[in-house]
């Protein structure tokens, strides 16, 4: 699963670039009839050399076959996440691939903050934070750069656009785990 999600991922990349690859997606798909299942997957980049983020867009909800997500989320990653300029060839051989294979997000009910500190499962949990129409979320994996469960939220929060105390109002929070693949 792991070799074929990540193969896939770079092909689309490639060929959203204008490079060549080695994936023929009807044999693909025929070899792997699971592909033609709904899945849900972030996909992330990161530079080699400092393995600093290089974008990262996904889906929350399976909302489309699994192939069709990874594709699609590969180029976005590469050339639609906001937060960076769109890749180019030349950086194409620079970064890393990464899939996280989410399950289906479940609300946590908490009662205040200290009940949300014992539910929440750092490093295992990624969590969907939702307040007044907004909403963000954070993979498992940024508990690693924010272990702290108050700046972790805090972040979260921002991410949002919410104040950084958002808690105190008391948002919808969801949690999923992940199956994490990387190259």
């Amino acid at each position: 699963m792991k070799d074929i999600l990540l193969s896939l991922a770079r092909a689309a990349i490639a060929e959203s670039l204008g490079l060549s690859h080695d994936i023929d997606l009807q044999k693909l798909l025929k070899e792997n009839p699971w592909l033609k299942e709904k899945g849900a997957v972030f996909v992330t980049l990161n530079n080699r050399s400092n393995h600093a983020l290089r974008g990262c867009i996904g889906s929350l909800v399976a909302h489309r076959e699994l192939y069709a997500d990874v594709i699609e989320n590969a180029v976005s990653a590469a050339k639609h996440d906001p937060r960076f300029y769109p890749l180019t060839q030349d950086e194409f051989d620079k970064i890393s691939v990464e899939i996280s294979l989410l399950s289906e997000p479940k609300e946590l009910f908490y009662e205040d903050i200290e009940d949300l500190k014992n539910k929440i499962h750092p490093k295992i949990d990624g969590v969907v934070l939702k307040y007044g129409g907004r909403q963000a979320t954070f993979l498992p994996q940024v508990w690693e750069d924010l272990s702290d469960f108050d700046e972790f939220f805090a972040h979260l929060c921002q991410k949002a656009g919410l104040p950084g105390r958002c808690l105190d109002v008391h948002p919808v929070i969801l949690t999923y785990q992940v199956q994490k693949f990387e190259e």
